[in-house]
Order: C-alpha cells, then sequence, then structure tokens
C-alpha cells in the first residue's frame, strides 16, 4: 500500500469547491485536544464568524461534525416527532430528500410541488399551510440540483404567519448569496463548507433560533439521532458552565473552516456576493454566445451553480470525460428527472475566478466541437470579457 497522490483537478461542479492554499495549509496545523483551553477559543471563534455570516445574533450558531446533509437531518429529526405534519417545498432533488427525512421522523409529510428549475412558489405553499396546523415548513434556499434561488424572506414570514417552524435549506447559498436569518426570521438553517465557503466536504454550519430550541426542549420523546440531538450538541457547543463530552471535534477539519471564514472576512462578505454574481454574468454571457441555455430563468438563477441545458445530440458524459480528461476540469452532471439533461457548473468561492470562467467556456466550447457542435470558442470569450470588463 502507498501513499495516496490525488490528481490535481479544477473543481467546477456543484460541490466541492476549490480549497484555497491558505485553508488547506490550516489543515496540515497540529492537532490538538477537543478539550484543549486553546481549541475552546478557536470554538467560540467559529460560532461567532457564523452568526455574523448568516445574520443571526439570537440564533445558536456551530458546525455540526458532518457534510450538509446532516444538517438537514439534524434539523428535520430534532423538530419533528411521529404524527406532526411537516409543509415541504420541492423544486428539486434535496427537497425530495427533506420528505425522505422527515418522513422517517414520523412526520406527516404535506408536499407543495413545483417544476424543477423553478422557485418554490409562495402562494403554493401558503395554500398547503393553511389550516394545516403544521409543525414546519421547509424549503431549499438555493437548489443545487437545479440552480434555481427561492424568497426565503416570503416563505419564511408564510412559516411564523401560519405559526410553523421554518427550516431553511442554504447548503449551496452560503457565502455566494445573502443569507439573512435576522431579516428572514427563519428558525432553523444549515448549510455546507465544500460550497461558496471553499473548505473540505465534511461540517455542516448551523444556526437555531429560540423557538426552535424550545420546540426541541418540549418534545416528547428522545431524538432519533443520538448524534445529532441538538440538546447534547449544545452542551458541548455552548461552553456554559463547561462543555459536556458529546463526541471527538474534528479538529483539522475545524482549522480548514475557521481559516476559510477568516478569508471570507477579509474579502468582505458583500464583496463575495458581487464577485460571485459579477463571474456568473460573464459565464452566461459566455455560454448564451454559444448557443447554450439555462434551466432556470434569470430572475430565479443562482450565481454559482449554473444549470445548463445540453444540445440536442451532444453525447453529455463524453463532454464531461473530455473536460476531466484534456482539461483535468470537473463539471457535474443532472439528477433525478434532470439526468442526461443539464450539466452543472459551480461559479463556488475559490471557484469563482475570471481564470476559471475563461477555462470553462474554453473547454466546454472545445469539447462541444469535437462532437460536430458549432466552434463558438471565440465568440463565447469575447461575450464573457466583455462583460468581464464593464
Amino acid at each position: 500500500m502507498k501513499s495516496f497522490e490525488p490528481p490535481r483537478r479544477i473543481l467546477m461542479g456543484p460541490g466541492p469547491s476549490d480549497v484555497s492554499p491558505r485553508v488547506l495549509a490550516a489543515l496540515a496545523r497540529p492537532t490538538i485536544g477537543h478539550l484543549d483551553p486553546a481549541f475552546q477559543g478557536l470554538m467560540e471563534e467559529i460560532k461567532a464568524a457564523l452568526a455574523r455570516l448568516m445574520n443571526a445574533p439570537s440564533h445558536a450558531c456551530l458546525p455540526l461534525p458532518a457534510p450538509g446533509t446532516a444538517g438537514m437531518e439534524a434539523a428535520l429529526m430534532n423538530l419533528l416527532e411521529p404524527g406532526d405534519r411537516a409543509v415541504i417545498a420541492v423544486n428539486g432533488q434535496f427537497g425530495e430528500r427533506m420528505v425522505d427525512i422527515a418522513g422517517r421522523a414520523g412526520a406527516q409529510v404535506i408536499r407543495v410541488d413545483n417544476a424543477w428549475g423553478e422557485a418554490v412558489d409562495p402562494d403554493k405553499v401558503e395554500v398547503a399551510l393553511k389550516g394545516a396546523g403544521a409543525k414546519v415548513l421547509a424549503f431549499v434556499h438555493a437548489e443545487t440540483s437545479t440552480g434555481a434561488l427561492s424568497d426565503a424572506g416570503a416563505l419564511c414570514a408564510l412559516a411564523r404567519e401560519h405559526g410553523a417552524l421554518s427550516v431553511v435549506d442554504c447548503v449551496t447559498s452560503l457565502g455566494g448569496v445573502p443569507v439573512d436569518i435576522d431579516g428572514w426570521g427563519a428558525d432553523v438553517v444549515y448549510s455546507g463548507t465544500q460550497k461558496c465557503l471553499s473548505a473540505p466536504p465534511g461540517l455542516s454550519p448551523f444556526a437555531m433560533g429560540l423557538r426552535a430550541r424550545e420546540a426541541v426542549s418540549a418534545r416528547r420523546e428522545k431524538v432519533r439521532n443520538w448524534l445529532l440531538d441538538m440538546n447534547l450538541i449544545m452542551a458541548y457547543w455552548s461552553g456554559e458552565g463547561g462543555r459536556t463530552y458529546h463526541h471527538t471535534a474534528p479538529i483539522n477539519a475545524l482549522y480548514g473552516l475557521h481559516e476559510a471564514l477568516v478569508v471570507l472576512e477579509e474579502e468582505g462578505v458583500a464583496v463575495a456576493h458581487a464577485r460571485h454574481r459579477r463571474m456568473h454574468e460573464a459565464l452566461a454571457a459566455g455560454l448564451e454566445a454559444a448557443g447554450l441555455r439555462f434551466l432556470a430563468s434569470p430572475q430565479h438563477r443562482l450565481p454559482q451553480l449554473n444549470a445548463v441545458l445540453i444540445p440536442d445530440g451532444i453525447d453529455e458524459a463524453a463532454v464531461r470525460a473530455r473536460l476531466l480528461g484534456a482539461y483535468s476540469l470537473e463539471i457535474g452532471a443532472g439528477l433525478g428527472p434532470l439526468k442526461g439533461r443539464i450539466w452543472r457548473i459551480g461559479l463556488m468561492g475559490s471557484s469563482a475566478t475570471p481564470w476559471h470562467v475563461r477555462l470553462c467556456l474554453t473547454a466546454l466550447t472545445d469539447a462541444l466541437a469535437a462532437q460536430n457542435y458549432p466552434d463558438l470558442a471565440r465568440a463565447a470569450l469575447a461575450a464573457a470579457e466583455k462583460r468581464l470588463s464593464d
């Protein structure tokens, strides 16, 4: 058995994104104990930085020791008990996953279906909430499977109006577009580190408000997930009256998250949001000049996750294989009913730069031309450059 040497890749799929050298260096720092006073100081800095990033001054903010899906499971398993009603908006793969998890918690699930590629329709959600006696309204803010962005503020307001707790999936949105927990009035929000934060996968930033914490404390039975039981996790992360051992924290992964948050604060969160928007506009201009179209309409389109429709007659898997083999560039395929219909191109965190835009357009137009698609590389790059210079 030999040491593993991974190939050098350029990550422009739906996640993970490229990890900066600063974050990689932080991961290699000496491991210390999870109850070491120095590490406890790091924990407090991470909590405060997450609260600032998500505008969540009154929420309990912490990173869960598992990927973004663990945040989804923690939110739904902590809030829902058998017989509770949950209204769940579905407009892509990750809304479907919410339905599955809520069902496993024993909840009565009321689905609100929306077309994949469209934002969640608040009017449909309001109809479902009326008279439902729902405990939870759950939805995906930035649907990674389709590139669609929904109106979190409007949906959270509906949840409060109808007495429900709001659960918001911000796995792909955090760091790329505004996540405003206080402004939205959201009860529970979770995310992941491997998207716009550009840290390795394996942690889930998580925020839980007072109403949600009170609901967890008032449960009739124990949470059906020991590791993600927020009553137990908070006893370790809160630090009030000393930390109660719960699990051995992923220490070096938390070094990486901390450094990613430092990098983001140095850039400025609003500046980072503007950078993601500008790179998206340049990529979109280039793709459209190459005759390609998007799944989501412009008003609901995510800047950091671009779902691009595959032209007729193109072998989409062969295109991705050529990008990986000739350019070491990874883009993503479609999921569920969109398999074979779209590519998912990420412009996330460290992967949202002019260099990435130019490389993607060069590689993609080359791979398309190899299948007798018109060679529009020059037009695509010229359109992107014009937008970058505006």
